[in-house]
């Protein structure tokens, strides 16, 4: 496992004088930290990209496994952020690195490191590779709208201010025991309107307009109060376990009255969490890779981790992981 953090703070209160400046809209002190419990978070510099967050991720989980680049068959660049629309970034990832693996791109909002884990796994058990690197790299800092025209534009791009940039990486091989024991995921793909950034694709390939997140954050927490305490319950039901059968559950995080939520409609313990989002805000797919980058070199023989992803599409995933 191996986690990278951009050097670059930014306090939230910075965050906002800056935002009040750029726009002309009088926003109150203390209302960015106040609304979202979100103190600080790391933002990429001049020179930094997704694929560089990610390269620094690889390199410390490759030298702690004890491997070469050489020795990865499988590289999956899995994020919300890419260096550009083609070519896939894995490849830029891949040069830097020096490796000569397979490699191609998986996307999927907040789920897509999750998502890259479960998609190498399967290539394994396939027999299409024999071990892999699953690398992030995000950098969502860079779709956030520090001049907002309107109280309108502020609302809709409000769930910007929550993002901080941040890699993760982890290398996956088969073993004896353990390991990941179940993959499960639902999606509800008729809220896919609920946020996003619009711009780049075919639909809108150009215009700085479409460049910027926007969203409707309420929207996407109805989503998960609705239907994501039955998809955990399932996960439960089916591997036999209870919460305290996990010794961390590590769930995305996107504000602090979001994960405070999240702990009243599953009851999952608040001792089992890994809490990151007041010191590094929302990272997208790297949230869940930098909570397991912190606890990795605690775990025991036996101790079971649970992976909570949540996602816009909307995607939710699961994955119960056994330390071997």
């Amino acid at each position: 496992m191996g986690a990278f953090l951009p050097e670059r703070v930014v306090e939230s209160e910075r965050l906002r004088r800056h935002v009040s400046r750029s726009s002309g809209l009088p926003l109150p002190e203390g209302l960015f930290e106040r609304v979202t419990g979100i103190v600080t978070r790391r933002a990429a510099g001049p020179g930094e990209y997704a694929s560089t967050l990610a390269v620094a991720a690889a390199r410390t989980a490759l030298e702690r496994a004890g491997l070469d680049p050489l020795d990865i068959d499988l590289l999956v660049f899995a994020s919300a952020s890419r260096d550009m629309v083609e070519p896939a970034t894995a490849h830029i990832v891949q040069a830097e690195l020096g490796s000569r693996a397979h490699a191609l791109d998986v996307t999927n909002a907040c789920n897509s490191f999750v998502n890259g884990i479960d998609t190498a796994r399967a290539m394994i058990l396939a027999g299409r590779a024999r071990r892999a690197l699953v690398v992030t790299g995000e950098t969502p800092s860079r779709a956030v709208r520090h001049d907002p025209a309107d109280p309108a534009a502020f609302r809709a791009g409000f769930a910007g201010y929550t993002f901080g940039d941040a890699g993760a990486a982890v290398v996956l091989e088969p073993v004896e025991r353990g390991g990941i024991l179940d993959v499960d995921g639902e999606t509800f793909s008729e809220h896919w309107r609920a946020g996003g950034i619009p711009g780049g694709g075919s639909r809108r390939p150009r215009g700085d307009e479409h460049t910027y997140f926007r969203g409707d954050g309420s929207e996407l927490r109805e989503v998960f109060e609705k239907v994501g305490a039955s998809v955990l319950d399932r996960v439960r039901h089916r591997t036999g376990t209870e919460w305290t059968d996990f010794r961390h559950i590590l769930v995305h995080q996107v504000t602090v009255p979001y994960l405070e939520r999240f702990t009243e409609v599953t009851g999952v313990p608040g001792d089992r969490l890994v809490v990151t989002v007041p010191e590094l805000g929302n990272v997208a797919s790297a949230s869940i890779g930098i909570q397991l980058d912190r606890i990795h070199g605690g775990l025991r023989p036996g101790d079971r981790v649970l992976f909570v992803g949540l996602g816009g599409g909307v995607s939710i995933m699961t994955m119960v992981w056994e330390q071997a």
